[in-house]
């Protein structure tokens, strides 16, 4: 499976774009690269979704676990770049209630 992190760094603003495919085999690589992040106190992490290409109910848990960490630290977490099959995976979920996902004109990363 090909899955790449790209993390660029900024203060305590961290965008990230992905790419490839978030399931049970790349989570952990995906976990790893980003939790440490997500343990600073008012970062703000956004997550460019642009390049992914399938995401199963183990990238979703990563997202979850993210998400709660960030806001344990005070911080932001945005997702930007969903395809349309994946902002239906966060709608079924209902995490779109609860995570701030951004069209690409809002807040895609450049």
């Amino acid at each position: 499976m090909n899955f790449a992190v790209d993390v660029k760094e900024n203060n305590t603003e961290y965008a990230v774009k992905l790419k490839g495919e978030i399931d049970a085999y790349t989570a952990p690589k995906l976990r790893e690269s980003l939790f440490p992040l997500s343990e600073q106190e008012n970062c703000t992490i956004t997550v460019d979704l642009t390049d992914v290409s399938y995401m199963d109910s183990t990238g979703l848990g990563v997202f979850v676990g993210l998400f709660k960490n960030i806001k344990a630290n005070n911080g932001e977490f945005v997702l930007v770049g969903l395809s349309e099959r994946l902002r239906r995976l966060f709608d079924i979920t209902g995490l779109a209630e609860i995570i701030d996902i951004k069209s690409n004109a809002e807040g895609g990363l450049e």
